[in-house]
């Protein structure tokens, strides 16, 4: 999540976000009370984020909730990666020099199952790859974790929303159990929120970015949830949320990213977020008891 990318949500009604919401009473880690925390890309202060490493890293320390980006290579696989290039958390740039600007979308899910995805964080990671969200969506079955997944960049990949909710729904993620407490899809395009609350009423949604109060009962319609950069809420705006209720019946919910320190978790969950996303979950668990 980037915040430049919020202010140009926040522009206009359709240029918004996608978030899948958890169950009001939904649970991270021991926590019973309190925001949900959601591991960012996986514990991805102590893993190399969006790797099976990171949410395995998440899962041993007690954590369920976790968020992963996807985005599609060129011959059609689903991926899960942050950035539209490979350059940053990838060796790309080693193994395919000449291939410069590196984008996922022009490499094959082949020759991105070459790269190694984990020596860029630590040498303990060597050989790590980027994962396909079947093997990610595997391994979250297999921890018994709650995901909340971004579309990036749909505007690149056209069909992503019906291609994601095929491959959820062929794993299994879109019955009513997971339906009810252990999905969230968002992204920062509110046409793609829209996109899959139309092809999937039942699957909660949320907006990646901070719509302006008056705008909020629009997208009210069709998610459940405004997901925003932390530095930007407030507890006026939380209320104006939490006072209007979403399109399956429940009250809005804000949750906060990307939160990495105790002092901001605790003024945050004064103002009554509900949920909060970092890269330390284990902080912010200590920092809200």
């Amino acid at each position: 999540m980037h915040a430049r990318v919020a202010a140009a949500t926040t522009a206009a009604l359709l240029g918004g976000a996608v978030v899948i919401l958890p169950s009001p009473h939904a649970r991270a880690g021991s926590q019973s009370t309190g925001p949900v925390i959601v591991s960012h890309r996986g514990a991805s202060a102590y893993a190399p984020e969006n790797t099976l490493a990171a949410i395995d890293k998440a899962a041993a320390m007690g954590f369920s909730w976790v968020e992963n980006d996807v985005q599609r290579t060129r011959d059609g696989e689903l991926v899960v990666l942050h950035d539209a290039t490979l350059a940053r958390t990838t060796d790309v740039e080693k193994v395919y020099p000449k291939r410069a600007p590196w984008k996922v979308k022009d490499f094959t899910a082949a020759e991105i199952a070459r790269l190694d995805a984990g020596s860029w964080f630590s040498p303990r990671y060597a050989g790590a790859r980027v994962p396909t969200l079947k093997q990610y969506m595997d391994r979250v079955s297999h921890n018994h974790q709650k995901l909340v997944l971004e579309i990036k960049n749909p505007d690149l990949y056209p069909g992503i929303e019906r291609q994601t909710l095929k491959l959820l729904s062929n794993e299994g993620w879109l019955d009513p159990a997971h339906l009810r407490s252990s999905l969230l899809v968002q992204s920062f395009s509110a046409d793609s929120v829209r996109t899959v609350h139309d092809l999937r009423p039942g699957i909660r949604t949320a907006l990646l970015g901070k719509p302006s109060i008056a705008q909020l009962p629009q997208y009210a319609r069709f998610t459940d949830q405004i997901n925003a950069d932390h530095t930007s809420l407030s507890s006026g705006y939380i209320s104006a949320v939490h006072g209007l209720g979403g399109p399956h019946g429940s009250r809005m919910k804000v949750f906060a990213w990307t939160v990495n320190d105790a002092n901001t978790a605790g003024r945050l969950a004064g103002f009554g977020v509900d949920g909060i996303i970092t890269n330390v979950p284990d902080v912010i668990r200590r920092a809200l008891g």
